[in-house]
């Protein structure tokens, strides 16, 4: 472990108590089994301190402390498996045992629709928007797409993904040779988010288990997660989505387990519109299509 030579004031440390947990959850995930922590020293400590130690490395001074975590398996690089372990239940559980028709499902997503609109903790006390955003599709696609929150257009029309990522997203499905009306698109937040910016823990987590009823509803084959928010909810993990995108995992829940293709935004694909971002996109939409054509049994 690298040693460090230079000590950061106290205060300096209190400051930057949220980075250090996000470097410590990042060193975790690569393996590491200890962690050096900074605390001051006690007065025993203190005295006990070479004289030659300079004034301003001794801030009444600092030292680290050595503690020991439970080391963490590495993902295999070529599949995820990961457990939903991030979604709090909710008190009512949505029936999905004699959905078996089309139009079975139809109706189960119109009741979950309108008891989500009647119940939803985070989206019947959010203000701002002008419609809620719940999903569209086919119910019984073999292919879901779930985004993370709706955006202005979408606020604004009462649709999911209808803006400009909502157009280059059409045009992702119409190269894998399908239709819209042929998948199933959702987000995990069915309200906007002021000024559109990134959905707090506290908000996915009351609107996460309507997304997933929606999802045991359908029952698709796959599960496309569309950037980072959706993908780290569905797989409850903390990986950032350039590590997971590409490899296959698989949402887990009580009664269904569904694979799962993590891939970029099309929003960031539309700000980074690199030869390189579009070649990863269409593998890993590539990857979906051979899943699709590929027998197996149907999760329904």
């Amino acid at each position: 472990m690298t040693s460090h030579s230079d000590l950061t004031p106290l205060a300096d440390i209190r400051d930057r108590t949220r980075l250090a947990r996000q470097c410590v959850t990042t060193d975790l995930h690569l393996g590491l089994t200890a962690v050096l922590l900074r605390r001051a020293l006690t007065s025993s400590e203190a005295q006990s301190l070479p004289a030659a130690v300079p004034a301003e490395r001794t801030p009444s001074a600092i030292a680290f402390e050595r503690v020991e975590v439970r080391e963490r398996p590495r993902e295999s690089p070529q599949e995820v498996q990961v457990a939903v372990g991030g979604i709090p239940p909710r008190r009512e559980r949505f029936d999905v045992a004699d959905l078996v028709t089309r139009q079975d499902r139809a109706e189960a997503l119109e009741k979950l629709r309108e008891l989500h609109e009647r119940a939803c903790p985070h989206c019947t006390t959010a203000t701002g928007h002008t419609h809620l955003v719940f999903g569209e599709g086919d119910p019984e696609s073999q292919l879901m797409f779930v985004g993370e929150a709706p955006g202005e257009t979408e606020d604004r029309v009462g649709r999911p993904f209808v803006g400009p990522a909502g157009q280059k997203l059409d045009e992702m499905v119409r190269a894998m040779g399908l239709r819209r009306e042929d998948v199933y698109i959702a987000n995990v937040l069915k309200s906007r988010p002021p000024e559109n910016r990134t959905p707090l823990q506290s908000e996915v987590d009351a609107c996460g288990p309507y997304l997933v009823d929606q999802i045991r509803i359908i029952r698709p084959r796959v599960l496309v997660t569309l950037g980072g928010p959706a993908t780290k909810l569905l797989l409850a993990t903390e990986l950032g989505i350039t590590r997971l995108r590409g490899i296959w995992a698989s949402f887990r829940g009580e009664d269904i387990e569904i694979p799962v293709m993590p891939t970029f935004h099309p929003a960031y694909l539309l700000r980074n519109y690199t030869a390189e971002t579009r070649r990863q996109v269409w593998s890993d939409l590539q990857a979906v299509l051979a899943k699709l054509s590929s027998p197996g049994e149907d999760s329904r």
